[in-house]
């Protein structure tokens, strides 16, 4: 176990060159630079805006390299990491279709609830203005409320499998409705069990959609998901360390006699750690944790699977708005949190796995941006 060996492992752990892809040869490399700008591409001009509104100005590389695909009515096997920009990648090309046909809907599966808002959220700042509707379809919260949207026909449906598969169930979402489908984190999903989900949901849509599939890796069992869900399709990959390039990574070693927290607290009120995302293994340990944070006068809030979805989206909102300086989480946040300039991401406990140390990682660093990665070392 990836925890277990840590401490016999030297930095260098952390910064080796990983290539998960080497079982799947990409049409498209990411090796090349950036060819276009948002201009070059063929979307309306009211998306253009709202893209150079929201700051973006050029292309990151899977950008550049799968939104043309999409926008040519391609299937998309995408191989990427979150931070490369993968989530307007897909979003601006199928806003675009969306928006020149309203009767084209849009089905995003994803493997968290915080992702499947996420993505809502950045929907909402490319779509605004276009009258298009999307719609989150998440665990904790209330079903009524997602069923009456559903009424509404929203050309957006964003939602977590198990959530959807319910909705299936109770006769109030349609698959056969969706001409456009996303798999966001395939491998996410596959680790917390829901392979069978995403089969059964794959096996209800109709034959004649647009297919994009979008997984840090391709195993066997994401293989077995691919198999029935793409046609045809041009595979892009960007590999991990693209996207660790911006993050410097170093660990913390206790000296003797310090206490874990005592080294926390000595590093948190250093000059720099101004917006910190900390993670642990366990929900009881992370809040046990937070509550010691706050004891000693830091503004923290921790986000695990005891909190409810209310909660949890609050302490994500506060921790954006820079009213908290800290955030710690449990894995269930180490996918899909796109948070502007986060300084520092702390590993109080170590991952499970390399993958998992660099999803949670890659919260920093982003969009270009240098940030600092530590991993306490007992």
């Amino acid at each position: 176990m990836f925890k277990k060996n840590i401490k016999k492992l030297d930095h260098n752990l952390f910064i080796r060159k990983v290539d998960d892809f080497e079982k799947v040869t990409p049409d498209l490399s990411l090796e090349e630079p950036v060819k276009n700008s948002f201009n070059d591409f063929a979307i309306f001009d009211k998306l253009k805006r709202n893209i150079k509104d929201h700051g973006y100005e050029v292309p990151t590389e899977i950008q550049d390299k799968t939104i043309p695909q999409i926008l040519s009515g391609r299937d998309v096997i995408a191989m990427a990491n979150t931070g490369t920009g993968k989530t307007a990648a897909f979003l601006i090309p199928l806003i675009n279709k969306s928006f020149l046909d309203r009767n084209q809907r849009v089905l995003i599966v994803v493997p968290t609830r915080e992702l499947a808002i996420q993505i809502r959220d950045e929907y909402q700042i490319f779509a605004k203005g276009t009258q298009l509707e999307a719609v989150a379809f998440v665990g904790g919260a209330s079903i009524k409320r997602q069923t009456y949207a559903l009424k509404h026909k929203p050309q957006f449906a964003i939602g977590t499998p198990g959530r959807l598969k319910d909705l299936v169930n109770r006769r109030e979402l349609n698959l056969q409705l969706f001409q456009n489908v996303v798999l966001d984190e395939v491998d996410k999903m596959v680790d917390i069990g829901f392979i069978h989900d995403i089969k059964y949901l794959i096996s209800l849509l109709s034959r004649n959609r647009q297919s994009l599939f979008f997984s840090a890796t391709v195993n066997v069992k994401t293989r077995e998901i691919l198999q029935s869900f793409v046609r045809n399709a041009v595979t892009i990959s960007a590999k991990q360390q693209e996207v660790i390039n911006n993050i410097d990574q170093d660990v913390i070693r206790l000296s003797n006699g310090e206490s874990k927290i005592d080294a926390l607290h000595n590093l948190l009120i250093k000059p720099g750690f101004d917006k910190i995302i900390i993670f642990g293994r366990t929900k009881w340990g992370i809040q046990k944790l937070t509550n010691q944070l706050v004891e000693r006068g830091f503004k923290a809030l921790a986000i695990h699977g005891n909190k409810t979805q209310n909660q949890r989206q609050k302490a994500l909102q506060m921790f954006k708005n820079n009213e908290i300086q800290m955030l710690l989480a449990t894995d269930v946040a180490s996918r899909g949190l796109d948070i502007d300039s986060v300084t520092h991401v702390i590993n109080f406990d170590a991952p499970e796995s390399y993958d998992d140390y660099i999803h949670r990682i890659g919260r920093t660093g982003r969009a270009g941006k240098k940030g600092k990665a530590l991993t306490f070392v007992d």
